[in-house]
This record gives C-alpha cells, structure tokens and sequence, in this order.
C-alpha cells in the first residue's frame, strides 16, 4: 500500500531542480524504452496496416508529451507504484516473447483487428486529450475532464484493454494470457494508485459525481 509519506508534494523552488535530474532521468528512460518499441515494430513488420501506424504515433506522442509535460504538484514514488509501472511497460514484451517462442492460438482474426484499430484510435484521441498533463508515474498535473474523460476516468487504459483483447482474439497462448492478466493487474493498481493522487484536487468529487465509473462504463 501507498503511504501518506510516499504522497510527494513538489515544492515550487525544487520543480526546476526535479525537471533537470530525476526528470530528466524518467524522460530519458522513457525514451530508451518507447525508441526499442518502435524498432521492434519496424523491424517485425513487413506490411505496416492501419493500426501499426496508429500505434507509431502513440509512441510518438508519447515521446513528446513526457518531453513537455507540465510539473507535478503531487506525486506517488512509492516503490510498488514503480513496479506496476515497469511491469505495465514491460509486459507487452513479454506477450511478444511467448508469441514468437511457442505456438499461438487463432481465435477471431478478423474481430480482433477491428478492436485493435478501435483502441488505436481511441488511445491517440486520450493522448491529444491529456496533452502535456501526460505522465507514467502518477501524479496530480492537474484534472481532466474533457473528451473521452467524460465516458470513463481512465480512458486511455481502457483503450490499453480493448486492444489486449484484440489481440488475444488475432493470437494467444498460454503465457501471453497469463503476461496479459498479470499486466492488467498491474493497471488496476495503477487506477487506484493515480486516484489516490488525484484526488488531492479541489475538483475531485464534483468530477467523480459527474463520472462514477474508473474503467469500464457501467461496470467499474
């Protein structure tokens, strides 16, 4: 669990100090793993469809949204928020891995490519949405809630959900479904993680009235 003293409020005179360094760090991290994603995706693709270039520029946007991001005002450092973030980014891998390791299961090809693409499109839409209050940590950059923000609370991870279906509908074995759980716990995590950071602003309840569901419309 998240402590109360693992809540970090940035202080003004230390967020350029925190850009510089940690920041920095996290920014250039970040990049080292989104640069690898898309070498592997040019390198295993020979025929780009639709989605594979939706999917280019969520990389692409993500690049540079963590470059120009606002400041945090505050943020969650705890050690198992880092680790459902780094197995939340390292579980895709992990999918791939198993695909290419042992042989996968067809299910609905067809259906799986359309809701890949839908949650292609749906994510881009969230990353224009969140713009420069994009982050990886969670942290308070201040409230959203335009666009697909007034659907659900966390839309880009339901974007993140479609598309693990659609793929498991185009390709699957055992340990991808078993990557894919495990990378939706980790998301869940993250959900109540975020809140709890999100939370901390003035506009909470009124937004949260407003929008009860986190996820999934009329479920969760």
């Amino acid at each position: 669990m998240t402590t109360s003293s693992e809540l970090v409020v940035v202080p003004d005179h230390l967020n350029k100090l925190a850009r510089i360094l940690p920041g920095r760090f996290a920014d250039l991290l970040l990049f080292a793993i989104t640069s690898t994603a898309l070498v592997v995706l040019f390198r295993t693709q020979s025929n780009f469809r639709l989605v594979d270039w939706l999917y280019v520029l969520q990389h692409f946007l993500v690049l540079l949204f963590a470059l120009v991001r606002s400041e945090a005002l505050v943020a969650d450092c705890s050690a198992d928020s880092n680790i459902a973030v780094g197995v939340a980014y390292l579980h895709p891998y992990a999918v791939a891995m198993c695909l290419q390791w042992w042989p996968g299961k067809v299910a609905c090809p067809r259906a799986g490519l359309v809701l890949t693409t839908v949650a292609a499109i749906f994510g881009v839409v969230c990353l224009l949405t969140i713009n420069d209050r994009f982050g990886v940590r969670p942290a308070l950059r201040g409230l959203v809630t335009r666009g697909p923000y007034r659907l659900v609370r966390h839309p880009l991870y339901l974007s993140y959900l479609i598309a693990e279906l659609g793929y498991n509908l185009q390709l699957r074995n055992f340990g991808s479904i078993l990557f894919g759980l495990l990378g939706w716990a980790c998301m869940v995590y993250r959900i109540i993680a975020e809140e709890r950071v999100v939370s901390k602003d003035p506009n909470w309840a009124a937004y949260v009235a407003g929008v009860p569901y986190r996820l999934v419309p009329g479920l969760w």
